[in-house]
């Protein structure tokens, strides 16, 4: 881990995520807090998340075309430029019929997400070598993660102690600008290599990109798995808010809590998975985290108390950065360069509808059947995902910087 961050854009490109995760968490929250104050809906708090998600599932494909012809690095810096204005927007929903408003920004605040995530994923290959991608993914996952911890505490402890969520977005703002000035520093070409820009057609790229997600078996198991678990995660996404509101009836500044249960196992597993990475395949890792999901996502109907619901998301947080780093990894390694952007596009395209549709059906299900039976219907849905990866990554043969080394003999 020291290794990575003596490379210098390395460590530019980690302080724009940094900050970048931070300011998204802050926000995030902010959003459905503010939905479930104005509105007191759990339909309000869906739309809200649905606003978030629907635009990598309408443009994120086209968006990763795109990248794999523009300068990635300044992709990334427009994105952040436009961004920090849009947030400050949000000031404005202040009262139950701008809602309206805030389902309009942040779609198009997420819209603009779409071309920088593709474009920060193929730039990370083209910076760490190929045998230090699995760690600088956990340290990606791992600064994801405490970085959105703080950005999700402060943001609980703005609902808990202010009137308005104001400076959850005027803070966000802040973030865009530190990032864009960090990653405008990166000496790294962010061009893709690639000779055939002007002969080929943006509608072909997208089907390439398509064809590249569908062209192996180590990244069909991905995205089966992957698709699948997102079937249950989203509901679970929509419905974590008014539950802990609600159903547990504790205060908003509670989520700081919850969020921190899980930062201790994330942090460490994060230091673990390149010591596993010497001995376990990415795809064994990624089918054992989805099977420990499942089980704990399905216990979570269980909680009664705060205390309860701290020690499952504990548990879980040794399972998140394993499974997302593997992914990534797997997804850098499997695709060439000149193809990473619109194959990432493609994959979370799918990935997203499969989640928006999750989410779309959350409130229904909620009231239908409860809220806790629909962690149970998750849990199951994620083992179901992990048994679908057992199969499809049965006898795969992953690429060489993939592959874990032989551990070396004693002498």
């Amino acid at each position: 881990m020291k290794a990575l961050f003596k490379i210098r854009d390395y460590r530019l490109l980690w302080t724009g995520q940094a900050v970048s995760n931070f300011g998204d968490a802050l926000t995030n929250l902010a959003l459905l807090l503010t939905a479930q104050r104005l509105t007191g809906s759990t339909a309000a708090v869906a739309t809200t998340a649905i606003a978030i998600a629907l635009p990598t599932l309408l443009f994120g494909m086209v968006a990763g075309a795109y990248v794999d012809r523009w300068n990635r690095k300044r992709v990334m810096i427009v994105s952040d430029f436009f961004r920090t204005s849009f947030v400050l927007l949000f000031l404005l929903v202040t009262t139950p019929d701008m809602m309206w408003l805030l389902y309009s920004v942040a779609f198009i605040q997420a819209a603009l997400g779409t071309f920088f995530n593709p474009a920060k994923g193929a730039l990370v290959p083209r910076i760490v070598p190929q045998d230090q991608l699995l760690s600088a993914n956990s340290v990606s996952q791992m600064t994801q993660i405490v970085f959105g911890l703080i950005g999700t505490a402060i943001a609980g402890v703005i609902a808990a102690t202010m009137e308005t969520l104001a400076l959850a977005y005027i803070l966000d703002a802040s973030t865009f600008v530190i990032s864009l000035v960090a990653i405008s520093m990166i000496r790294t070409q962010g061009i893709p290599e690639r000779t055939d820009i002007a002969e080929t057609h943006i509608l072909r790229d997208i089907k390439e990109g398509i064809q590249t997600a569908f062209s192996s078996r180590v990244l069909v198991g991905i995205l089966v798995g992957a698709s699948i678990l997102m079937l249950g995660v989203g509901a679970v996404n929509v419905l974590l808010v008014p539950f802990i509101v609600e159903d547990l009836a504790v205060s908003e500044a509670w989520f700081a809590a919850f969020e921190a249960s899980q930062v201790v196992p994330m942090v460490i597993a994060a230091t673990l998975v390149a010591a596993l990475a010497a001995r376990v395949k990415p795809t064994a890792l990624i089918t054992a985290s989805l099977a420990g999901l499942g089980i704990l996502l399905a216990l979570m109907a269980t909680a009664t108390a705060p205390w309860h619901l701290m020690i499952i998301l504990f548990f879980v947080g040794w399972l998140i950065t394993p499974l997302q780093a593997s992914i990534s990894t797997l997804a850098q390694t499997e695709v060439e360069d000149h193809m990473r952007g619109r194959t990432g596009a493609a994959l979370n395209t799918v990935l997203t509808g499969s989640q928006v549709a999750s989410m779309a059906l959350a409130g229904v299900a909620a009231t239908a059947l409860g809220t806790r039976s629909v962690f149970v219907i998750a849990g199951v849905i994620a083992v179901i995902a992990s048994a679908s990866t057992l199969v499809l990554f049965k006898g795969v043969r992953l690429r060489a910087s993939a592959v874990p080394e032989p551990a070396a003999e004693a002498a």
